[in-house]
């Protein structure tokens, strides 16, 4: 470990040496992956360096024991050695974790798609509720969430909606996601008082940027169309909805949120080239599932991975048996808790692996 943080310390070191040089500085790609290189790099460097002071202390406080001292020196010596020895314990521990193997899309922003699934109009309003929840969180981050699609039912949820949240870190928070998400509720259209259950599929995607997937006009096929809302009915008259085929892989996207043509062909392009990304991130993943196979998993959406108990106020994630009794609290975009077992459980399996 002291071998890799010592490279870790020299290229930190080296990189603010290049980001001083002109020629550097000049050139705005260099600029900007030498930058975001040592922004990476500045957490366990930072690390590493108190961790070096409070040995040093450490060391030099216990060489004070051996030496002649009174008894209020020695009980001082000894109460800097009961602080130091935690702190030193602690950011060994912060160390590996930062040393860890890290998702190379962490830092990206993410495409959310939503779906309706088991259970008709109320999955379909779940599935609004769990978009709301997702905006709120968002908003708490400081990220910003762009709509790029939407499907309404005719009671006011989604029977689809895809959208973007833009914001550093969103990957690395959002991807324990995806999955199956199950509700069970006494719908408002149930007159006789029974819970029903019903499921909600979420799918979250790193998204593609231009250099990750590239896409050539031959191979795709543009239709346009009069947007629609719910109940089929017509939102505009003019064909400002579009519909991108990309043929090779038969993935289609689809945008109609915005009132023009050329903004929701950037947009559905958007979609379309994350979702080829995906698919292309989960084939190389799926040659690995076998030896890498996580209990916390961010691939599987066939999963169920959390229910939402309202009589109960009760929200359980399966995957990590983590239990809460305030569900509204979470339906408010209050999941960070969740989110941060979930890493906290991603982390300790990996180090268990030795991966």
């Amino acid at each position: 470990m002291l071998d890799r943080l010592q490279a870790l310390v020299d290229r930190y070191e080296k990189l603010s040496e290049l980001l001083c040089d002109p020629d550097v500085a000049s050139d705005s790609k260099k600029l900007r992956d030498y930058s975001k290189e040592q922004s990476d790099l500045q957490p366990a460097y930072e690390a590493y360096s108190e961790y070096k002071t409070v040995v040093e202390e450490l060391d030099a406080a216990k060489q004070m024991l051996n030496e002649k001292l009174d008894d209020e020196m020695r009980e001082m010596v000894k109460m800097e050695i009961d602080e130091l020895a935690p702190r030193q314990q602690e950011l060994e521990e912060k160390i590996r974790i930062l040393l860890l193997p890290k998702d190379p899309n962490d830092d990206k922003n993410v495409i959310v798609e939503i779906r309706g699934a088991a259970g008709g109009d109320e999955a379909a309003l779940f599935a609004a509720d769990l978009y709301r929840m997702y905006t709120r969180y968002a908003e708490s981050q400081g990220w910003k969430v762009e709509l790029m699609d939407v499907n309404e039912s005719d009671l006011g949820g989604f029977k689809e909606v895809i959208f973007m949240i833009n914001g550093r870190g969103a990957y690395s928070k959002m991807k324990y996601e995806s999955g199956a998400h199950r509700v069970q509720r006494i719908p408002a259209t149930e007159s006789g008082g029974r819970i029903h259950t019903s499921t909600s599929t979420v799918a979250v995607m790193p998204e593609a940027e231009d250099f990750d997937i590239e896409i050539h006009d031959k191979d795709i096929r543009v239709d346009t169309f009069c947007s629609s809302g719910a109940g089929g009915q017509s939102v505009n008259t003019t064909k400002s909805a579009v519909r991108v085929t990309h043929v090779p892989t038969g993935i289609v996207a689809t945008c109609q949120d915005g009132k023009s043509q050329n903004s929701n062909k950037e947009k559905a392009l958007q979609v379309l080239r994350t979702r080829i990304y995906d698919m292309m991130r989960q084939e190389e993943e799926a040659k690995y599932a076998g030896e890498r196979k996580s209990k916390v998993g961010t691939g599987d959406r066939s999963e169920r991975i959390r229910t939402y108990n309202f009589p109960q106020s009760r929200v359980t994630d399966h995957r990590i048996g983590l239990t809460m009794h305030r569900l509204d609290q979470v339906m408010n975009g209050e999941i960070e808790e969740i989110l941060s077992a979930l890493t906290i459980a991603e982390q300790a399996e990996i180090m268990e692996k030795g991966e």
